[in-house]
This record gives structure tokens, sequence and C-alpha cells, in this order.
């Protein structure tokens, strides 16, 4: 679960919350609420994944709840629309953030993410026991580094420039813009209900595994955002575009963009490899109850994985990826998700 929530969004978010909120309370507040809302969300997903530990996860909830037309919309969306845009987004993010260290043509930067893609749904394709393993290895990576830009922080012995008053004080539409922006930071919980039907013991892991996570994410934004506004002034972090490598080269100097360039990428590939380990269960339970296409229905005869449904997220992405359509579908996509 944390592999999945912690992306690149705690690096670029603040920036966004930041030109909202002009105070260290109310941006404290703000991660605080929308941390708070995540784990409301996955204590009902916990109670329902318990009631129907089955692989499918929100699907199932939604169609147990009001009916299969509304499940056959929640997991066709995420098919044409929500999680095959989520990872073509991902896999050029991916591409854009090698060209940091070398440049790429607008070509070989498609090449890269078409690749990436292609090595993700192998890796699923062949067991959950290997997508779990790298789900795990690269949620290691990914806060091991952000301990370390949290940790340099805390210990840099300079002092941020003071923060000037703004005039204008706190208004509920500006907290409310801000929290849509924490609640992207947040989003990816969700997924671990998608494959509640392969988790050992569900009644309890389930719940382990959403309510701890939940925790362990909000300490984590919590502490990141704690380190931004130990070195960088509210009106510095609400300029930066890239806050994350701006905190890491006041304190590590030049090394520090570089290193924050690896943990986004560390970050991006654990929670790409998370979306095929994840999202094709949908697929395979709505065509189980004969709401999809029945091809993916298949499980793999060797490997006991949904192979079809994970094959056909590969590369209906990929033509998302080729055709840069996915960037008109994220719009569509994040409306999707958080409707479901």
């Amino acid at each position: 679960m944390i592999g999945v929530v912690i992306g690149g969004g705690i690096f670029l978010v603040p920036n966004l919350i930041a030109r909202e909120l002009h105070s260290t309370a109310a941006i404290l507040s703000v991660w605080i609420f929308g941390g708070v809302i995540s784990f409301f969300g996955a204590l009902a997903c916990a109670e329902l994944g318990t009631a129907y530990p089955s692989t499918g996860g929100q699907y199932v909830f939604l169609r147990e709840a009001f009916g299969p037309l509304i499940g056959f919309l929640c997991g066709w969306s995420m098919f044409t629309v929500a999680r095959t845009a989520q990872v073509a987004w991902l896999a050029v993010t991916l591409a854009l953030y090698v060209s940091y260290f070398v440049p790429l043509s607008g070509f070989a930067a498609k090449l890269l993410g078409l690749a990436a893609i292609a090595l993700f749904t192998g890796i699923n394709f062949r067991g959950a026991t290997a997508g779990a393993f790298v789900q795990k290895l690269f949620t290691l990576a990914k806060v091991l580094g952000i301990v370390v830009i949290v940790c340099a922080a805390f210990f840099w012995s300079g002092k941020a420039a003071p923060s000037p008053h703004v005039a204008g004080g706190f208004s509920l539409s500006s907290f409310g813009e801000a929290l849509i922006a924490s609640l992207l930071a947040y989003d990816g919980w969700v997924q671990l209900t998608f494959v509640a039907g392969e988790i050992r013991d569900p009644q309890r892991n389930v719940l382990r595994a959403l309510a701890l996570g939940s925790c362990i994410c909000m300490a984590i934004y919590l502490l990141a955002n704690l380190a931004y506004l130990r070195v960088l002034s509210i009106p510095e972090i609400a300029a930066s575009e890239h806050v994350g490598a701006t905190l890491a080269e006041r304190v590590l100097g030049a090394g520090g963009g570089s290193l924050v360039s690896i943990i986004i990428l560390i970050s991006i590939i654990g929670t790409l490899n998370g979306c095929f380990l994840t999202s094709p269960r949908v697929y395979f339970a709505q065509a189980r109850d004969g709401l999809f296409f029945r091809k993916f229905a298949e499980v793999h005869p060797r490997y006991q994985t949904p192979g079809f449904a994970i094959l056909a997220q590969g590369a209906w992405a990929a033509v998302l990826l080729v055709s840069g359509s996915y960037e008109t579908l994220l719009d569509y996509a994040m409306f999707a998700i958080w409707l479901s």
C-alpha cells in the first residue's frame, strides 16, 4: 500500500498547497485532514474487504451495494480510462526523470516508456510473488531516500528566510483547493482491495495493511513537509516547481537534485509496478461475473495470475502512451477514480 500511495506527489504537491495556504499551521493541517479522510476511507475498505474478501475489491463493493450496472461502469472506466491512463502517465514521467541524467529525444522517451510498461507487464504476468517482491524492494528504497532528505533538513545548520505575512488570511475555498492537491498525493490506498482475494488471512491482514499503511503514509508526508518548512520559506515552496529538489540542493549541495531525481524515479517505478499488481484483478473479477470480455477471466495455468487481463492493460496503456491521449484522459481519470 505504501509503495502505491507514495509516488512523486510528496515532491511536487507541496508547491500547489503553498500557493493556496500561507501559514505553517494551515499547511500541516491540510496534510493531516487529507490523511484522516484517507484513513477513514481505508477503514471503510477494510470493513468491506473483510465482508467480501474476494479479488476485485472496489468493483465488488460497488456491485454488491448498487448492482451490476454500477459495478460494470466502475471496471469499464478503470480499464478504458482511469488506471491505463495512469500507467501511461507514469511511464512518460519515468522517461522524463531518466532524461535528467541521460538526454532523450521524444522518440527515445516513448520507447523507454513502452519498455517500462512491457517490463512490469512481464514481471506481474509471471506471478503475484514476483510483483510483490519488486513492490517491497522499491518501497523500502523510496522510504529510505525520503528519510535521508528529511534527516538532512533537520540537521541542516542554516535557517529558512521568514515567511512574510500575506493579507487575506485563511479561507475555506483556499483550504478546499489545497485539500484536493493533498488527496492526489494520498491516492492509491483503495488499490490494496483489488488483490484481497490473494492475501493470506484477509480478514486480519487487509485491515492491518490499510490502517497501518495510512498512518505510515501520513507520518512520512508530515515529516517531509516539516523538513520543507524547516529549510524553505512558504513563498519559496510556492515558487518552486520541484520542492524536493530545491530543498536537497540547498541542504546537500549540487548532488542533492540528482538524489531527489533518483528517489522520484524509484517512487514512480514502485507505483507503476503496483498498478500492474493490483488493477488487472478488477477486470478479472468483472469478467468472471459476465460483465466484461470473457477472455479477461482466464487464469494462467502455470503462473496462476489473471494473465490476459495483465497483458491487455499493458497493451492499452501502450496505445495511450503512443497516441498521447493519456494527457487528456488523466483529467477524466481522477474524476472516475474518486467518484468510484
